[in-house]
């Protein structure tokens, strides 16, 4: 098949089943952020990774979900009295047009190295999405091209693979690497993997090379590029292998893993892994009964699974903090809303009241509804200011590519979380004795709810995140990463 038919195919393949699913793509406008509250407390919609409310050009905001034909006529009944709140249903079409997946294996069983977009000419662009098989590829040839290290991880998932992470740039002392970096945890939010991959080969490129990196209108010295090796980078580039092989099958925007062990046929099929973490995991029991920070149901996009960290990809991400004890900065990689989040996620900051926080059971069932006044998460101030610097940093860099706007924000935003993979790194310190402070994030790459992005956005994307990831990595070693 010619490359222009597999595009189409798969463009088709994309459209048939999401109809199939009733599943679109919607906009939803109010003039306040206080209009979405009842909205996005139905944990049976979904709407991506968070639901972020942006605001737009007229001074209203807009929230993107992704709804079946019944949700968005039962908006559409609910409000229909309501002038303020406006339901807009989106073109398939750009969905239609998504960048393909790769066919065979572009790094021949890990004999090629890949080449990211920092080291080639500008205007350069890589003309496919990585398939499962070539992301294990691309990091076997990163480990015979430039002596990175890999391991497997202790745990098979629930359809049997074999998961696996590396890292580089500290030496073989484990207690020397400081930045962890994780993707794919969501299955559709395709390119995470290629983003992390690309970025790494670059480092290494330009290590050896003696040459800088280059996105867009943003460049880094080769004396950054070594700096940032240096501080030990950690990679677990593929968190949800069976989840995102079934998501690339099929093309039905699938976001869990395929844990079947809660529900054996269609939505009921798997775990939402970023609800699925060690940190206020028993929603019912510590936050407040109006809110819904994750979902006890396995057909919502949100299910919290059977226990903390009852998923074989939650217990493999644990395993490297386990591995690399002085991990100091984790940034998980996701799509798609065009921001860099922040701890905490389960509610409003506050540095005053140390006692406030997430392990005082006096606080059970009061947690999660922000701007209450009732619980904030406590955090000291100078953990506010160093998290705060690193994600306007990182934000900065991702402008300053020159491709569009993103927004650091903290992670609670419009609604709370729980079991969320950045607000577990940060907890950790204050859970777990003894254990290094990790500082956690979350960067949305790309446009809200585009999680199959077009080729030229796909390649936009690389240009963004590595970006971002340099400036994120320079601003922590410059913070501190013990």
């Amino acid at each position: 098949m010619t490359r222009l038919g597999l595009v189409a195919c798969l463009a088709l393949q994309v459209t048939v089943v999401a109809l199939a699913r009733e599943l679109f793509p919607v906009q939803i406008l109010a003039p306040t952020v206080e209009h979405f509250r009842d909205i996005i407390s139905n944990d049976t919609y979904d709407f991506g990774c968070r639901a972020v409310a942006h605001p737009t050009e007229d001074g209203r905001f807009k929230v993107h979900a992704l709804l079946t034909r019944d949700q968005i006529a039962y908006l559409n009944n609910e409000y229909r009295s309501v002038d303020d709140i406006t339901i807009h249903e989106q073109s398939l079409a750009k969905r239609a047009a998504s960048a393909p997946i790769g066919t065979g294996d572009r790094f021949q069983s890990g004999t090629v190295a890949p080449v990211g977009l920092g080291t080639r000419a500008s205007g350069t662009t890589i003309p496919s999405i990585m398939n499962v098989n070539e992301i294990s590829s691309a990091v076997n040839a990163l480990v015979k091209t430039y002596g990175v290290t890999s391991f497997n991880l202790p745990y098979k998932t629930f359809n049997g693979a074999t998961q696996f992470a590396a890292y580089v740039g500290a030496g073989s002392d484990t207690s020397k690497y400081h930045l962890y970096l994780s993707a794919a945890v969501h299955a559709r939010e395709r390119g995470g993997p290629d983003n992390l991959i690309y970025w790494i080969s670059d480092l290494l490129a330009a290590n050896k090379s003696g040459s800088g990196l280059t996105y867009g209108r943003k460049s880094y010295t080769n004396a950054q590029v070594k700096s940032v090796l240096s501080a030990g980078i950690v990679f677990f580039p593929l968190v949800n292998p069976d989840g995102v092989a079934y998501d690339q099958s099929t093309g039905s925007l699938w976001r869990k893993n395929r844990n079947t062990a809660s529900g054996r046929t269609g939505s009921s099929v798997g775990v939402d892994i970023n609800r699925n973490f060690d940190f206020l995991w028993n929603f019912k029991k510590y936050f407040a009964p109006s809110t819904s920070p994750a979902s006890t149901s396995p057909s919502s996009e949100t299910f919290y699974g059977t226990a903390p960290a009852s998923e074989p990809e939650t217990k493999n991400h644990v395993s490297i903090y386990d591995k690399f004890p002085k991990i100091r900065w984790f940034m998980d990689i996701h799509s798609a809303a065009g921001d860099i989040l922040y701890s905490w996620g389960d509610d409003d900051n506050q540095a005053t009241n140390a006692a406030m926080n997430f392990r005082n059971s006096t606080y059970d069932g009061k947690r999660g509804v922000v701007n209450d006044g009732t619980y904030r998460e406590y955090i000291p101030s100078a953990d506010a200011t160093a998290i705060k610097r690193v994600a306007d940093a990182t934000v900065a860099a991702m402008k300053g590519v020159g491709s569009r706007s993103y927004v650091a924000m903290q992670a609670v935003g419009l609604y709370a979380t729980s079991g969320a993979t950045d607000d577990y790194a940060f907890s950790r310190y204050w859970a777990k004795p003894g254990v290094n402070k990790v500082y956690g994030y979350t960067m949305e790459f790309g446009y809200s709810t585009n999680f199959y992005p077009t080729l030229t956005e796909f390649n936009q994307n690389i240009l963004d995140t590595n970006a971002g990831f340099m400036d994120w990595a320079l601003t922590a070693i410059s913070v501190g990463l013990q």
